[in-house]
């Protein structure tokens, strides 16, 4: 009896681990539609393709193929790497990600451990935007879109404030770390705010975690994406909080 009881919590244990490895591999693409009343065209939307914490991960074909709409706008919401990822595997991914539309990037806390220097020059290199406190203007047909970036938060270099000067209309943020919705009032002029860098928590026990699960939340009228990201960091598991990326298809509200 006591041997059957051994052998079926062994069993158990390995069936976890691998359920824990399948989730942090996994390549679930998030579509989802959001509707806002300011969207400035009656007749137009915009497609997003949003991916946060790749890590060490490469970007699976399996991934990229269940996209199913033209991409506008490719957003990378910062860890593109960490220690110990090569430049060339870096490449590799963006390489990708360029080959379904233009690509704009804000950094995660552990993006220059690869060394900035390197990093910015490859960003450069393949003509990946960075957003850097600051924000660009996309043209639409029938009006503009802004898209805004900061800096990380945990490296207290973020400027929020330099990132929105000037700026009117539709505005999209991007932050890496989810923390900047304590920086926005409930009347802020951004419409969408798109974050990860918690991995939802990454090992959950039911909705315990040591972060919330990836979520679309509202704070006064603004949107806020958090998401669970693509990769890991330490130990490449994930319980109750699978891999996801987001195609987001952005239009007027009826």
């Amino acid at each position: 009896m006591t041997v059957s009881i051994i052998i079926i919590g062994v069993a158990f244990i390995v069936f976890i681990n691998i359920m824990m490895v399948k989730n942090a591999f996994d390549n679930h693409l998030i579509k989802q539609v959001l509707t806002f009343s300011n969207f400035p065209s009656d007749n137009e939307q915009v497609n997003i393709f949003f991916i946060s914490d790749i890590h060490r991960r490469l970007i699976s074909k399996k991934l990229l193929d269940q996209i199913d709409q033209p991409i506008d706008v490719v957003i990378i919401g910062g860890d593109l790497a960490e220690k110990g990822v090569s430049l060339k595997r870096v490449k590799k991914n963006l390489v990708e990600l360029k080959k379904i539309a233009p690509v704009y990037f804000v950094y995660g806390n552990n993006d220059e451990e690869i060394g900035a220097r390197n990093l910015d020059a490859l960003l450069l290199e393949l003509g990946i935007i960075v957003l850097n406190n600051c924000a660009i203007t996309l043209q639409l047909k029938n009006g503009t879109l802004n898209l805004a970036g900061i800096d990380d938060i945990s490296k207290q270099r973020d400027r929020l404030d330099k990132a929105l000067e000037g700026i009117c209309g539709f505005t999209i943020l991007v932050s890496h770390h989810p923390n900047v919705i304590s920086q926005l009032g409930k009347k802020s002029e951004v419409d969408l705010v798109l974050s990860g860098h918690t991995h939802g928590g990454q090992i959950r026990l039911g909705p315990i975690g040591f972060y919330k699960k990836g979520s679309l939340d509202y704070y006064g009228h603004t949107a806020v994406l958090v998401s669970n990201g693509y990769g890991t960091t330490g130990i490449p598991m994930r319980i109750g909080a699978k891999s996801e990326t987001h195609q987001l298809t952005i239009m007027k509200a009826n």
